[in-house]
């Protein structure tokens, strides 16, 4: 079945701490990210919660459970979620991590890097047939914060990407703040990176700020946006035929929502000026 993913913009990841200051200024934002574990066994209003914002924004879906890298069958229940809420809202799009979260028997309670190798790459690209065969809609990964390469690493991160996204068909969500955070504690070019992966996969870019802590920059999602972030976004956006969207992500250390807005407007005014041809483009996707 073909699916067309429409041309969205400049999103926000919505937060309960943001909620009053979205639906107060509709005209700001033009998307939103929801987090599906924020939906999975919750009281009612949730649920109703994601309806009514479905009916004000195109909505798109965010997991961070799949657990992609684990070299066993997916969580059929989680997958289930997220089809569901995908359904419910009428997601865009649904994505998650190249990540482990759980092994059998345990989770591990955070994004886990896995080892760059062919056998991953395999592992993976399975996972993603079964999840789009589930989810019936495009499906993208997402490149994760990593603080050293896991053992047995046979692949650079760029080929290991490049290798997932052309074995698998699915698309890419870039977020370029771990791509910074990355290159500055593993020591290597983000721009060579960014030329090294297949850009024209790219449907989705994430944007956030870091935290430095004992010579490491952190995925903490805590601080505004860097320029650098937003240059390396200035950059890679007329190579990515196919960006749909741009998001920020704030976690925690919430400011004053005009300073969110002030960043979708930089966000939109680069999407703008770099990939303008996107607005009338339609993207098909074979699931």
């Amino acid at each position: 079945m073909l699916n067309e993913i429409p041309f969205l913009g400049a999103g926000l990841g919505f937060r309960k701490e943001l909620k009053e200051g979205i639906l107060a200024n509709p005209e700001r934002v033009d998307f939103l990210e929801l987090i599906l574990d924020q939906y999975i066994n919750k009281p009612p209003f949730k649920e109703q919660e994601a309806c009514e914002l479905a009916r004000r924004f195109p909505l798109v879906i965010h997991g961070v459970d799949l657990s992609i890298g684990t070299d066993c069958a997916p969580d059929l229940t989680y997958l289930d979620h997220m089809q569901r809420l995908a359904e419910l809202v009428d997601a865009k799009w649904v994505s998650d991590h190249l990540s482990i979260t759980r092994v059998p028997g345990n989770t591990l309670g955070q994004l886990t890097p896995l080892s760059f190798n062919e056998n991953l790459v395999d592992i993976v690209v399975r996972h993603i047939d079964t999840i789009t065969k589930v989810i019936k809609r495009p499906f993208l990964v997402e490149n994760i914060s990593y603080y050293f390469t896991i053992p047995p690493t046979t692949l650079s991160e760029a080929e290991f990407i490049t290798r997932v996204a052309e074995n698998s068909g699915c698309y890419l969500l870039l977020d370029l703040t771990n791509l910074l955070n990355n290159s500055t504690n593993n020591g290597y070019d983000p721009f060579e990176f960014l030329d090294q992966i297949p850009l024209d996969r790219v449907v989705q870019i994430h944007l956030a700020g870091s935290s430095y802590h004992r010579n490491l920059w952190l995925d903490t999602h805590n601080r505004p946006v860097p320029p650098s972030v937003f240059e390396l976004l200035q950059y890679a956006a007329p190579r990515m035929p196919q960006l749909r969207g741009v998001l920020i992500e704030r976690d925690q250390d919430f400011p004053p929502i005009d300073e969110l807005f002030g960043e979708l407007d930089r966000a939109r005014e680069i999407l703008a000026e770099h990939s303008p041809p996107a607005r009338d483009a339609n993207l098909t996707a074979q699931v």
